[in-house]
């Protein structure tokens, strides 16, 4: 083959490639990538109901405690990840056995999807903890993500949940927002669309070693 039509025909390859994948079921790429199934919330089901009365009440729980003193933070995308304890406890106040999920190693890996697992009657549930701006509820801006991990953390058959507070700035205090919640949302995720899009990557050991395609033009000490 032509060098020429090698180059061209990878160069398709990888437009091809770049081509975003949109609308695929949640269910779907939790079953591809853990074969784990994602587990439909069922109305009809008494446990599944009671469930959802105890998550009802964890979010009133600790969205009162959060209320008392505010969560402290400059920028609002940084009040989810507080937000967690305060549910977790929430939960664990109600009997749910609520802890940082495992990933397959059997090691707490704290960052990454799901945030939370809890048990009811010896049953299994994953709950992701979420905030949102009443304001961009409605706008296309990337809210859910996760990335393919030798360690993610879905082990179980279960359904996945997300508990979402309505946070707004309730004061100051030095340089930070005082952040309270009035309102939340729990969700059942079992076919939430996803896209997917690819990206490029490399690291400091490729990029920095003047070996794999990098050039170091000059380099030097300051003083």
């Amino acid at each position: 083959m032509a060098n020429d039509e090698y180059t061209q025909k990878l160069e398709n390859v990888i437009k091809q490639m770049l081509q975003p994948l949109k609308d695929i079921p949640f269910n779907l790429v939790i079953e591809t990538m853990t074969g784990k199934k994602v587990m439909s919330f069922d109305f009809k089901n008494t446990e599944h109901q009671q469930v959802l009365g105890l998550l009802k009440q964890s979010a009133l729980n600790a969205g009162r405690e959060i209320n008392k003193t505010g969560i402290l933070r400059p920028r609002p995308n940084e009040v989810g990840n507080d937000i967690e304890p305060y549910v977790r406890d929430a939960l664990n106040s109600l009997g749910l056995n609520a802890d940082i999920p495992v990933g397959p190693s059997g090691n707490k890996k704290a960052m990454g999807y799901p945030d939370i697992l809890f048990w009811f009657n010896k049953t299994p549930y994953y709950l992701e903890c979420k905030t949102y701006n009443i304001e961009n509820i409605g706008t296309t801006q990337r809210s859910f993500y996760f990335s393919p991990s030798d360690e993610f953390k879905v082990i179980y058959d279960a359904p996945h949940f997300i508990l979402s507070f309505e946070i707004y700035v309730a004061g100051e205090k030095g340089n930070n927002h005082i952040y309270k919640c009035k309102h939340y949302k729990i969700l059942s995720i079992e076919s939430l669309s996803l896209d997917v899009k690819y990206e490029f990557n490399s690291d400091n050991k490729r990029m920095y070693s003047g070996k794999n395609g990098t050039i170091i033009l000059d380099e030097g000490r300051i003083e």
